[in-house]
């Protein structure tokens, strides 16, 4: 037995009506408009990018990393463009309880072989204690170069969750641009994938088809209030979004072993 496309009963709960390729292939075109002046519009704005004015630094200011103190002009590998990610930390937080958004950021710049080939080298920086940020880097097993900021005024220090870029002209530092919140979700590639899907990232927040059902109403927090959207840092080993003793950094269960980690904090409680 066939049922005909335009059957109402062949739609799913929740979904968008269930059409002939042909149908569909005409509302595709239409969106692809709507597309293209999106991705011609975002060329206008990196052409402006390209044209802020930019703010010279003190390439001498100090950052710490795995050999100590150096100067952020080592930052740039001998290239003359910097990007860089700064990190949240949370002092004393157990390793799931750091920023899931700077976390799910920083794991999707798992090296950055194509943009030192364009002459970018890459860091991650964070407002952390070397000591805690070095034990959190070797969890994580990142490869990027991590350092400690803190301390450190701003662009280069000062408040985290930023993407910010910078140029090199011999020992002279500029900084040319910045962005965070949102700004901050081209370098991850999951997102931009889930909102191709039909289910998007399954968040409250999105506008969906009616009767369309969502992972959690909130995004984050710890401990959880509500239903957690949390599906995307961390979960338990069951795949379940959680924030708590059972939960870990979503790509570290996949690690033969993994167990849960708690952190003492400073002053002798769990976080």
């Amino acid at each position: 037995m066939t049922t005909t496309p335009s059957d109402p009963t062949t739609a799913l709960p929740g979904g968008p009506p269930v059409v002939d390729l042909a149908t569909w292939q005409a509302a595709r075109d239409e969106l692809l408009v709507r597309e293209k002046a999106h991705t011609r519009e975002g060329d206008a704005l990196a052409a402006a990018r390209r044209r802020l004015p930019m703010v010279e630094l003190d390439g001498t200011v100090e950052v710490v990393g795995p050999d100590g103190p150096v100067p952020f002009l080592d930052l740039f590998q001998g290239r003359d463009e910097l990007v860089v990610y700064q990190h949240m930390w949370y002092d004393g937080a157990p390793h799931q309880g750091q920023c899931e958004g700077c976390t799910t950021t920083a794991w999707h710049v798992k090296d950055a072989v194509y943009l030192n080939a364009r002459g970018v080298s890459f860091a991650v920086l964070t407002s952390g204690p070397w000591d805690e940020v070095a034990a959190y880097v070797e969890f994580m097993g990142y490869a990027q170069p991590w350092y400690s900021v803190r301390g450190v005024d701003a662009p280069i220090g000062g408040g985290m969750g930023h993407i910010v870029c910078f140029l090199r002209d011999g020992d002279r530092v500029f900084l040319t641009y910045s962005t965070t919140g949102r700004g901050n979700e081209p370098v991850n590639g999951s997102l931009a994938l889930l909102d191709m899907t039909p289910y998007g990232r399954g968040e409250a927040w999105e506008d969906n088809p009616e009767g369309r059902t969502v992972i959690g109403d909130v995004r984050e927090g710890h401990p959880s209030q509500g239903r957690q959207a949390c599906w995307y840092w961390r979960s338990d080993a069951d795949g379940n979004a959680t924030w708590g003793p059972t939960s870990r950094p979503v790509p570290q269960w996949t690690r033969p072993g993994a167990t849960p980690v708690q952190t003492l904090g400073r002053h002798g409680h769990h976080h």
